[in-house]
């Protein structure tokens, strides 16, 4: 048997775990009409495969209509879920692992015009930030039907093959009753004691244990502190954890720190990166110590070295690594083969939730293959036919069509025009909080060495050196430049948001940042002009502020910014510039005005940085073009079907033409790495 502590099996009750490693609850947000169908099954099932010793699915599946899903989640009250999570449960027990399911009332914590528009319900009528539905305060006959619903969803767990459920307390309904500053009711569920307000929780479990009985697994995700004024702080969050031991009725427990009710509370609880790394285990482990009950925990713990110090300081007995097996399904099997500088890194970036926060899929910034399991490989199968591809470009979508061509078995050279790889991220990664995002690159850099890649740097590729290259296949992934010509005068007057990223032009005194890209730039760009010292208002045309950066990555902005007193405008456009003796003149219009230059307003400024995103350079691919034999066409048909490209156009050509990323258009990080996997993954 291995000595590595989170390779050590664990005893929970009569459930045998086969380490120490969990996928903590988490909503992917890949139901289909509330159910755990394919999609779902097969990215639940990678995990397993993966090694993880026990996964646990839907972060939420709802137990009542009245707790409407607001980020996909799965149905729990419904009878016809049964049949879907037995089959997602016999794939996973088939790979050796355990299954869990989280349930919940949302409570307050979703909205009354999702769903069945049925009210909001919670112990107050106090309305959550993030959700923003003011609630219908609890009357008993709602209480006694929750609680029986509770019960009725962990009967249809248990009947479909779940080893056990967990409780989501904290935020949500369960939450809401314990903690004095939502509890609002009067009698056996309110007040001021908390035997009064824990008395919900404890009900629920006592109606679910009466259900499922004692060969089942009951445990509870809940804060032990939730950092807010007027909320349970340290001291009651420690009682609590006495008196859900002491109740007999649960398992373990799975304890978290701070609230979830704002976009930086979330985030405080969720670190992005930036943040500190597991910055509430040790917490865990006060809680732990103090209660000597089995005790898991999950936050920010992206490593394996973090994960394999919680197991052996004896701070916590199961370590979730949730976001990282997003990013790597297969971390405990490289563990066992003694591969960990395999393992692809998280780098925090945070899109999976930011994507579910704005109501899409979870999507890991650097691996497409997750969440897209029946379609995307996370292990490259080999070529039948081995070719010579040549790639130029190596930044993201260049060195992930390398890494999978490579380890097809093609023969992969890679021209870059920069002495260094990285692209655009290299950029983003000169600030301090995104500086995780180098990650992306170094993975990538190492696979393809270890695959034998020929990189040629400070190299400037043109027709002739493709050719000379006598390849089958080209890639160009070249990236963009900035696109600042978006004026109707005065072009020459602004700079581009890299030109602040890069250092190539210092911040100006007094600045107007205009954002209408709405990506990291244009924030990253402000933040230096800001810490400069430099006065600095930051405008969009848009409703609100950098859309594509999202809620959960905007919290570490807004907190410098606004402590900077940065100025914050939205729905106003930049429409032109003109010198005035040392100043530039920017005049300002909307959208909602009609004629933009009608009534437009002046900033006066002696600096206007532009971020309007990127334009293709894509020179060389048009260079290239006559002598491809597909004329650079995709087939779109055979992309998403995941056939090879077979179209001929040219059949003089020598060689096939593709482009990936931003050298067709302005997207992101995501969309480049998964054009080149989607494309090189059937070269």
């Amino acid at each position: 048997m291995s000595s590595d502590p989170l390779l050590q099996p664990y005893r929970l009750k009569h459930l045998t775990l086969r380490n120490r490693i969990i996928v903590t609850s988490h909503e992917p947000a890949y139901p289909e009409d509330g159910m755990p169908k394919a999609r779902y099954r097969a990215y639940t099932v990678e995990r397993a495969r993966g090694g993880v010793a026990l996964t646990m699915t839907a972060g939420s599946a709802a137990v009542s209509k009245d707790s409407p899903p607001v980020f996909n989640n799965l149905l729990a009250y419904k009878d016809e879920i049964v049949p879907y999570i037995r089959e997602m449960t016999d794939a996973v027990h088939e790979e050796g692992a355990a299954i869990m399911i989280q349930l919940t009332h949302l409570g307050r914590r979703t909205r009354w015009d999702k769903g069945d528009w049925l009210p909001v319900v919670a112990p107050s009528h106090q309305r959550e930030a993030a959700h923003r539905a003011f609630p219908k305060k609890l009357e008993d006959w709602d209480i006694a039907r929750i609680i029986k619903d509770f019960a009725d969803a962990a009967e249809r767990m248990k009947a479909g093959g779940m080893d056990g459920v967990e409780l989501e307390a904290y935020g949500h309904l369960i939450d809401q009753f314990t903690s004095p500053a939502t509890n609002e009711l009067d009698g056996p569920y309110g007040g001021a004691s908390l035997d009064t307000r824990l008395r919900f929780c404890l009900d629920v479990f006592r109606a679910m244990r009466a259900r499922v009985g004692e060969d089942f697994i009951l445990g509870v995700r809940y804060t032990a502190d939730e950092c807010l004024p007027g909320g349970t702080g340290q001291a009651e969050g420690l009682e609590i954890s006495r008196r859900l031991r002491d109740s007999g009725l649960i398992d373990y427990l799975n304890v978290i720190r701070g609230h979830i009710d704002t976009d930086p509370g979330l985030t405080d609880v969720i670190p992005i990166q930036g943040m500190a790394n597991s910055p509430h285990l040790d917490f865990a482990g006060e809680i732990r110590a103090a209660t000597n009950f089995p005790t898991f925990h999950a936050a920010k713990i992206p490593d394996v070295a973090t994960a394999r110090h919680a197991i052996a300081s004896g701070k916590v007995d199961m370590v979730g690594m949730t976001r990282a097996h997003m990013t790597d399904p297969h971390i405990v099997r490289k563990i066992i083969e003694k591969r960990e500088e395999d393992i692809r890194p998280c780098v925090g970036a945070n899109y999976c939730l930011d994507r579910i926060y704005q109501g899409g899929m979870a999507f890991c910034i650097h691996n497409a293959a997750t969440g897209r399991e029946e379609t995307m490989p996370h292990t490259i199968a080999k070529a039948d036919v081995l070719r010579r591809i040549v790639i130029v470009g190596a930044g993201p979508a260049g060195l992930e069509a390398a890494r999978v061509s490579a380890e097809r078995g093609h023969h992969v050279v890679v021209f870059e025009a920069a002495n260094q790889p990285g692209g655009q991220i290299r950029l983003t990664a000169q600030s301090e909080r995104r500086r995780e995002m180098m990650s992306i690159i170094d993975w990538r850099m190492a696979q393809c060495e270890k695959q034998g890649v020929t990189f040629h740097f400070n190299s400037w590729a043109d027709a002739e050196t493709i050719a000379a290259e006598q390849p089958d296949v080209v890639i160009i992934a070249t990236g963009g430049l900035p696109h600042t010509d978006v004026l109707s005068t005065g072009n020459d007057l602004v700079v581009s948001a890299w030109d602040i990223l890069s250092g190539d032009v210092k911040p100006g005194t007094n600045v107007l940042v205009f954002d209408d890209a709405g990506d990291h730039a244009g924030l990253q760009a402000a933040e230096i002009i800001a810490k400069s010292g430099a006065k600095v208002e930051i405008m969009t045309p848009d409703r609100a502020f950098a859309p594509e950066v999202m809620a959960m990555n905007l919290v570490p902005y807004m907190r410098t910014l606004q402590a900077l007193d940065a100025t914050f405008t939205v729905t106003y456009r930049l429409h032109s510039a003109e010198r005035r003796g040392n100043a530039i003149v920017a005049r300002v219009g909307s959208d909602y005005g009609g004629n933009l230059s009608a009534g437009a307003k002046e900033r006066i400024v002696d600096q206007i940085v532009v971020n309007h995103g990127t334009i293709p350079l894509d020179d060389l691919y048009f260079e290239l073009r006559p002598a491809s034999r597909n004329l650079g066409e995709v087939s779109y048909d055979a992309l998403l079907a995941g056939e090879p490209q077979t179209l001929v156009h040219n059949p003089a050509g020598t060689y096939r033409l593709f482009r990936i990323g931003d050298a067709v258009a302005a997207r992101n990080t995501h969309a480049a790495i998964y054009d080149a996997l989607r494309l090189a993954k059937d070269l």
